[in-house]
């Protein structure tokens, strides 16, 4: 049986061990599909990303992608957290400041820069369209929604790479001490193929302008201690909707307290509407792999 380099990562962290787990398996070309998915339903991450050289020319490496019970097309946090572990390993380096990943969802650019020395890595997120809008866009929405009083823009169902209704809170401590309904949020997120809600709130914080809680049991996950791609499809959707306002260009968000996490995700909004979404990423595990890449 061949033994793979692996690496565990504590994605969008705040500080070590307030991120989102990622295993990431390096070098995966000998690795069947019917393996990937194998060790993917056994480490019983929320994804589980392998990592093989690119098909397209443009692309610096390509990541498969799988949660426990299937592959994806597309996510933010492995996104970023199997960058940070191809250039650990060394198989790539940035030219001109930019990486090229390729997923299912394409060839996507992931910008690199160094802050008080440490690597932040935010990838540009997919093109976002809404596809529908108001408090009662939905019948299963306001269910939903029970408990939490709305802030001033109306919910939003926001697609592009994947599918989120976006919703504003009043404030940052109701948006904190709200006891969602997740057996609702998982209706409204099946019966509109979605992840569930989004749910945000502004804040005065010194550290953070924004608050964020992803309720995605529309993919049967109560809450995602930090989501790339629901903070990517939340900032394309206020670039929209507040083209002047104060978060038109970027801003850094808190999310995951309410479960025991702290990350912090970082947001950049380029002039042509571009949506870049990231932060740093911890390398917590560094090992050997036993597994049957031939399953």
């Amino acid at each position: 049986m061949t033994a793979f380099r692996y690496l565990h990562l504590d994605v969008f962290a705040a500080r070590r061990g307030g991120g989102n787990h990622l295993g990431v398996v390096i070098d995966a070309s000998g690795w069947t599909d019917a393996a990937m998915q194998a060790f993917a339903r056994w480490t019983n991450l929320v994804e589980t990303t392998f990592l093989l050289p690119p098909a397209d020319p443009r692309a610096s490496y390509r990541v498969r992608m799988f949660t426990p019970h299937k592959e994806i097309d597309f996510a933010g946090h492995p996104s970023v957290g199997s960058a940070h572990a191809a250039l650990t390993c060394g198989l790539i380096e940035p030219h001109d400041g930019l990486l090229w990943q390729e997923c299912r969802a394409g060839v996507l650019p992931i910008r690199v820069e160094d802050h008080d020395g440490h690597r932040q890595l935010l990838l540009r997120s997919p093109p976002a369209a809404v596809r529908e809008s108001g408090a009662d866009a939905h019948p299963l929405l306001r269910p939903a929604l029970a408990g939490v009083a709305s802030g001033r823009l109306a919910p939003a169902l926001v697609e592009g790479g994947r599918r989120w209704w976006v919703v504003e809170c009043v404030d940052e401590a109701a948006l904190r001490r709200w006891q969602p309904d997740h057996a609702a949020i998982g209706a409204l997120g099946k019966a509109t193929d979605s992840m569930g809600i989004c749910a945000f709130a502004r804040s005065e914080a010194s550290d953070h302008q924004l608050v964020v809680r992803a309720l995605a049991s529309g993919a049967g996950i109560t809450e995602d201690p930090a989501s790339g791609a629901a903070n990517g499809l939340l900032a394309a959707w206020l670039a929209q909707a507040e083209p002047y306002g104060p978060l038109a260009r970027g801003y850094a968000v808190s999310q995951g307290r309410e479960i025991g996490y702290d990350a912090r995700l970082l947001v950049r909004i380029d002039d042509d509407g571009a949506v870049w979404v990231g932060g740093r990423t911890n390398t917590v595990i560094d090992g050997r792999l036993q597994w049957d890449a031939n399953a």
